[in-house]
């Protein structure tokens, strides 16, 4: 018997919290632009962050992995695995409990209370630990093996979160180094694994002309490897030649693998050629890193070729890319103020990773820069879409 369309419920014209991307990229969003003023704030004009356990510098850094860069990983993850399986992800009261969690970690420790830091720790990781969960629970009801990987992921960046805190708390003596390092490498993993998956697919539906774009099954599966390698010598075993071979490889396997998906129609389109610059700053840091076994310039360099260039530009391409499509609106007409934000973010990372190895002496000013670049570019992005993130899919379809 067919079900009549009165029978289904309606939908929601309040649809923060229908699905995962939702409410993670829109504070994402929002908070990228709060912690980089506060940072600015502190690193450019001196100001003191109310935070005394912990220096402001790795405060700045969890802040970007682990808030942000970890709030947009939920986000896509609780999205596309309910793509992948068919099997619904968590929605209504489960996602704001999983949200707050990840809320309270951000703001908790601005208090500035022993206590309150504590429940930080909790809340953070009783964050990542639920996310983990819900990403794992459809995986493991339809039986979806190959997804594992991603969760083994999750459960090393969970991990990565405790060695920070066990360091914050002065129980592991390098705790907050491990942790922070090996968030970034795992960050870049996921986007790695991430992107494999869904660049050639935008690039092939979006470039507006038939193409076939190149995969390489070993560069898919070795390069996975070599990162691995790459993260356990630089972070743990501190083997600078190691670092330095490892570095080169992945930065020649990346290169080959981005070849294979370029095609000249990406330069028409910004949710494309945003995706394309941000893999190349992953190539970029790749060699500087390299490179920088002859100890050339600030080890900050590539370190932020990963993190600005690379995990900033891509999860902002990606984000915007994936609002649209899952709120029902038309992927081919983007907002126009897209390619300015993906300007301002691509200048900045070019400000913040390159100009210093030729201008030194004005490095502190480039940083200031940068940062506000990144402020300006993650504003209008947070203004172009928050009601897109709010407000019920343009289809008239529940999510």
């Amino acid at each position: 018997m067919q079900q009549s369309p009165f029978d289904q419920p309606p939908v929601k014209q309040f649809a923060l919290f229908e699905l995962g991307f939702r409410p993670f990229f829109l504070f994402a969003s929002l908070f990228s632009i709060i912690v980089t003023v506060l940072w600015m704030a502190n690193y450019s004009f001196g100001w003191s962050l109310p935070i005394n356990n912990v220096i402001p510098i790795a405060w700045h850094g969890h802040e970007m992995v682990f808030g942000y860069g970890a709030a947009v990983v939920a986000g896509f993850l609780l999205t596309a695995v309910r793509n992948w399986t068919g099997v619904p992800t968590i929605s209504g009261t489960p996602l704001i409990l999983l949200v707050l969690a990840w809320l309270l970690a951000r703001t908790l420790p601005f208090f500035n209370s022993p206590l309150l830091s504590d429940w930080a720790a909790i809340a953070d990781l009783s964050f990542l630990i639920g996310f983990t969960l819900a990403v794992l629970h459809p995986i493991v009801k339809v039986r979806q093996w190959r997804q594992l990987l991603i969760v083994l992921v999750l459960l090393l960046l969970t991990i990565a979160d405790i060695f920070y805190y066990l360091g914050i708390f002065h129980i592991v003596n390098q705790g907050v180094s491990w942790g922070l390092f090996s968030g970034v490498y795992l960050i870049m993993a996921l986007l790695f694994i991430l992107s494999r998956r869904v660049m050639p697919f935008f690039i092939e539906r979006g470039v507006g002309y038939q193409v076939q774009l190149k995969n390489w099954a070993f560069i898919d599966n070795s390069s996975l490897l070599f990162l691995a390698a790459l993260w356990l010598s630089d972070v743990f075993f501190n083997q600078t030649l190691l670092t330095a071979l490892l570095s080169l490889i992945l930065a020649v396997m990346h290169g080959v693998r981005l070849s294979g998906w370029y095609t000249k129609g990406i330069w028409q389109k910004p949710l494309l050629w945003s995706l394309f610059i941000g893999y190349g700053f992953f190539i970029l840091g790749f060699t500087l890193k390299s490179l920088n076994f002859f100890e050339l310039y600030p080890t900050s360099l590539p370190l932020h070729a990963f993190t600005y260039g690379g995990i900033g530009i891509m999860t902002l391409a990606m984000m915007s890319r994936i609002s649209l499509g899952h709120t029902g609106r038309n992927i081919n007409q983007p907002p126009a103020i897209l390619k300015w934000v993906f300007i301002f973010l691509s200048l900045g990372a070019v400000i913040r990773v390159i100009l210093p190895i030729f201008l030194p002496n004005l490095y502190l000013h480039l940083i200031g820069t940068a940062q506000l670049l990144w402020i300006m570019a993650f504003t209008l992005f947070f203004v172009n879409y928050v009601m897109i993130f709010i407000k019920a899919r343009a289809d008239g379809q529940p999510g």
